[in-house]
């Protein structure tokens, strides 16, 4: 069963347009990842929300050391208001089988 993650990230005012280029730059790579299913970026009131799905559990372990993320956590370094929230969701499927889950 697929892993849901949502991490939202808070840069702080002066550092909005660093960390959009750290995240942009991250994406091709994060996608090329074994394991992943979705990585989309989305912006709005001051913060960044990745909505990602892994295959799996091991897919996402293997993310977190990943280099992607290890180089986009250096990026980042000094540059967020505060530390991400970062979910781990189970789906709870609903209604048509597409539209209903991530």
């Amino acid at each position: 069963m697929s892993v849901v993650v949502v991490a939202t990230l808070t840069p702080k005012p002066d550092q909005v347009d660093a960390v959009r280029e750290a995240l942009l730059a991250a994406v091709p790579k994060v996608h090329a990842e074994p394991g992943c299913e979705l990585y989309a970026v989305h912006e709005g009131k001051g913060e960044f929300v990745m909505v990602e799905r892994w295959e799996s559990l091991d897919a996402l372990k293997e993310h977190g050391s990943a280099e992607a993320l290890t180089t986009l956590g250096g990026q980042l370094a000094g540059k967020l208001d505060s530390a991400p929230d970062v979910r781990r969701l189970t789906a709870v499927p609903a209604g048509d089988e597409v539209k209903g889950a991530v």
